[in-house]
């Protein structure tokens, strides 16, 4: 289940990735939801789409 839910946080966050203020709403939400290895994932994940789109790079903090 905990997988599902971190497979469903990328699809949103890549949908969202648009608006950086609702994208860091969601990647809050994230940090609340998932387990501690799949919030090294999820960084790894943003990274790799702050590479496309630098305006979502400060939604990093929130998983710190």
């Amino acid at each position: 289940m905990a997988r599902a839910m971190f497979e469903y946080t990328k699809e949103i966050l890549t949908k969202v990735s648009f608006d950086v203020a609702l994208f860091c709403k969601e990647v809050q939400k994230a940090a609340n939801h998932l387990l501690p290895y799949e919030l090294e994932e999820l960084k790894n994940f943003i990274v790799f789409l702050s590479k496309q789109n630098p305006n979502l790079t400060p939604s990093l903090i929130y998983l710190k």
